[in-house]
């Protein structure tokens, strides 16, 4: 790794930076951890046209209840 960068971010934005690190992580990993995950998602236009209304509401249901839970740590 380079150099270092100093940044200025708000309150809310520490804190939560810091409720999703890791024990083991810095910040700067923290970063670099969610900025690695970024997909495309006009890649994935229209995959989901047949699939029914319910079963779209099921499975965002099941996602959304993972985050809460704490999803991906």
């Amino acid at each position: 790794m380079g150099g270092h960068k100093t940044l200025t971010i708000s309150e809310e934005a520490y804190r939560r930076l810091a409720e999703i690190k890791q024990n083991n992580e810095s910040f700067t990993d923290v970063i670099i951890r969610l900025t690695e995950r970024r997909i495309h998602l006009s890649k994935h236009s229209g995959a989901w046209k047949d699939v029914d209304d319910s079963e779209i509401k099921r499975v965002f249901g099941e996602i959304e209840e993972a985050w809460r839970k704490g999803w991906p740590s």
